[in-house]
């Protein structure tokens, strides 16, 4: 198993790989409470997105720690699973039912060109000084989640965001988790903040900020409420998705979960120092694949699109290096089925520190941009300053892939830019006259 995973050649081991894998799953398990509230929005059964959504969370996160062997954890991704409930079905009154057979063919399309190697050669066509913003751009993203969801940062009407209430319990122990962490990453601690969240999580409930689970054990609601109906339209009705809307809406979680997956991809494979000298992803044809796969079965279980998750980056700050830590991400999610009452524990206060201090050691990419080239610091800027005002690693991504050819073009660079990057720059275009 060690040989497999190649543990030798990344310098890891199995202690770290676990310690990696629980501080992942830590938080990211949010996802398994998260996704089913706001899905039973659109009018789905709760209890079956519960269990869809670990499903499609174990499916992928084992697709991408067996196959692809990268230490990244996929699960229903947020954003997606609200334009489902209040975009696809709110706003367009489209059935959930069909909403999920939009999920379930921007799956297929994802496999198609994962096969053809397409997605591959669109990610290795990005510029490296792109890459290192989108690394630096989904830090400050995470960290300003962590922030706005503990209540350290509040919406304010003038300002439009500012300080919260200092004086709230889940506050104060959002800001006691984030100096803990401080504290062991600044002594190099292994697994720091795996730890943190352990030591925070217990303080809260100590405290009573954070309630006691009152049962430990619960069965495991039925899927079958929404287990295959994202394939009844196709076979009994499928005039209904001969529409503009319904192909927006196929169109709008194909373009958003494309270029979230590859914006994560890259800044997570960067901060565990597996992009080649080249600029590069090794086996990135798979982690395509099992994002892509992962999108496909989750709809059939009955969720919204499954992704990569930008909170991996917290298991490889914890030590994460191989695949492994995605299989015990996976096997976590198993577990969980049977400890749905627990997950009340892990609150946003909880996970909090850990996707600041991540935000910290992403940050640090901006350093390796060539901010005194003009044509280069525009697009890099764009890319990673847009990620938290637009709360969307998409949206960043699209407005600095727009200006890099311009800037290139107007300084002269033509050559250096791909001939992918300039077919990219129209389809990030008409992203955001047609469909954003």
């Amino acid at each position: 198993m060690k040989k497999y995973f190649l543990f030798d050649e990344l310098g890891t081991n199995f202690r770290r790989e676990i310690i990696g894998g629980v501080t992942t799953f830590l938080a990211m398990a949010y996802i398994l409470a998260v996704n089913p509230f706001m899905l039973s929005e659109a009018g789905m059964d709760k209890g079956a997105v519960f269990v869809a959504t670990a499903l499609a969370a174990i499916v992928g996160s084992l697709i991408m720690g067996i196959l692809a062997k990268f230490p990244i954890a996929l699960a229903p991704g947020m954003g997606l699973n609200a334009f489902f409930a209040y975009t696809v079905v709110g706003a367009y009154g489209i059935p959930w039912q069909t909403g999920l057979t939009g999920v379930f063919f921007s799956g297929i399309i994802f496999i198609l060109l994962s096969l053809t190697g397409i997605r591959e050669t669109i990610i290795n066509a990005i510029p490296q000084q792109l890459k290192y913003a989108v690394s630096a751009g989904i830090g400050l993203f995470i960290a300003f989640i962590g922030l706005r969801g503990s209540g350290i940062v509040v919406a304010d009407q003038s300002t439009f965001v500012t300080l919260g209430d200092f004086t709230q319990g889940s506050v104060l122990l959002a800001i006691f988790g984030i100096v803990l962490a401080v504290i062991f990453l600044t002594k190099k601690v292994s697994g720091g903040i795996f730890f943190t969240i352990i030591i925070t999580a217990a303080v809260g409930m100590l405290t009573g900020v954070i309630d006691t689970p009152k049962t430990i054990v619960s069965s495991i609601p039925s899927v079958a409420p929404t287990f295959g109906v994202a394939l009844d339209p196709i076979f009994h009705d499928f005039g209904s998705l001969l529409n503009m809307k319904f192909l927006i809406v196929v169109l709008t979680f194909l373009f958003v979960d494309f270029f979230d997956t590859a914006g994560t991809l890259m800044a997570v494979a960067g901060k565990a120092g597996l992009i080649r000298k080249d600029g590069t992803m090794p086996r990135a044809g798979r982690a395509l694949m099992a994002d892509a796969l992962g999108t496909t079965i989750g709809s059939i279980f009955g969720t919204s699109t499954t992704t990569a998750y930008v909170e991996s980056t917290s298991g490889v700050a914890a030590g994460a290096r191989s695949g492994f830590s995605s299989v015990i991400v996976a096997i976590l999610f198993a577990i969980s089925l049977f400890f749905f009452p627990l997950l009340d524990v892990l609150t946003s206060s909880v996970t909090a520190p850990a996707l600041v201090m991540v935000g910290v050691l992403m940050a640090s990419a901006l350093r390796l941009i060539e901010w005194n080239n003009f044509e280069i610091a525009v697009p890099a800027f764009l890319t990673f300053f847009m990620m938290p005002l637009s709360s969307s690693i998409a949206s960043g991504i699209a407005v600095g892939f727009i200006f890099y050819p311009i800037t290139m073009l107007l300084a002269g660079r033509r050559k250096e830019v791909h001939p992918l990057m300039y077919v990219m720059f129209f389809v990030f275009l008409a992203y955001f006259i047609w469909v954003r």
